[in-house]
């Protein structure tokens, strides 16, 4: 899934868009990844770059990115390194399961200082880290600064666009592009085109010439999902889709996408989109439309 949303042209285009409008790296990393997340980026602080260059404060960094991620599994979080820099990592969720992280940093909020060098010099002598001195001041001192409000409102428009991939995600889900056999592809069609009636797993087996059992064996093994899980995520897609309008209610939206009652709605719709469906209006439209 990860790669796949690396993979997307709204991903690429965001990537580009983030690096030249902020100059600052950016990053999609999987959960559990153990990698330096910027090494290598085209914007990657010369600091840091170096920093990845010796063992020890290269550990010192993976262990930063590690605890970054685990205080970020539910909302955006920012730590700070041994050197002062900054590193934030925003969660990506696919309803209630945490996919990734949107990560950038290695920015400086103040600027820099020879006390602050020499702090950070004499921890490396400590790991008995092997450095230039001089050309790591140079780097140091070139280390991007911006002030705090600033920085926030780059985490945030990463925060945004982690919602945006939360949407993508499950559309994935929903429109695989791996090759399937002919009458999955029919049984997709026929659910989307009928998914706004009271449709059982029975009903699209027949509509494909299939056994309901050899059916739902077919359809898990080549989606990923069951019936009822596809159904729900269809379901969901088309609910968005409908609350694009801000004259659409809520409950009219549910009905119309194939939900049979509002607390089953409710808790799918949590589930796949991981907020209530008055929540995910509430931030199309505003409060004034609810």
């Amino acid at each position: 899934m990860v790669d796949q949303l690396r993979q997307s042209r709204i991903y690429r285009d965001y990537e580009q868009a983030f690096r030249e409008t902020t100059g600052l790296p950016i990053n999609l990393r999987a959960v559990e990844a153990f990698d330096l997340p910027h090494h290598g980026d085209p914007k990657e602080n010369p600091f840091c770059s170096l920093m990845a260059s010796s063992n020890r404060s290269c550990s010192s960094c993976l262990q930063l990115q590690r605890k970054v991620e685990e205080e970020a599994r539910l909302e955006p979080k920012t730590l700070k390194c041994f050197a002062g820099l900054c590193d934030s990592a925003v969660p990506v969720r696919v309803g209630e399961n945490l996919i990734a992280f949107l990560q950038t940093g290695q920015i400086l909020l103040h600027q820099p200082t020879q006390t602050q060098f020499k702090r950070t010099t004499r921890q490396l002598l400590r790991w008995g880290a092997t450095v230039d001195l001089q050309q790591l001041e140079e780097a140091f001192f070139q280390t991007r600064v911006v002030t705090k409000k600033q920085y926030e409102s780059i985490v945030r428009l990463l925060t945004i666009f982690a919602q945006h991939l939360s949407s993508l995600s499950n559309q994935l889900l929903v429109k695989q592009e791996t090759a399937e056999s002919p009458v999955i592809t029919r049984a997709r069609v026929y659910i989307t085109d009928h998914q706004s009636e009271d449709l059982s797993l029975g009903q699209v087996a027949q509509a494909v010439n299939m056994s309901a059992f050899y059916f739902c064996k077919t359809f898990k093994k080549s989606t990923g999902m069951t019936f009822t899980d596809y159904l729900a995520r269809v379901r969901v897609e088309k609910v968005k889709n409908l609350l694009l309008n801000p004259h659409k209610r809520v409950s009219e939206a549910a009905y119309e996408a194939g939900f049979q009652s509002l607390s089953q709605f409710n808790r799918v719709f949590r589930k796949i989109a991981g907020e209530s469906p008055s929540r995910y209006r509430e931030r199309l439209h505003g409060a004034e439309h609810n």
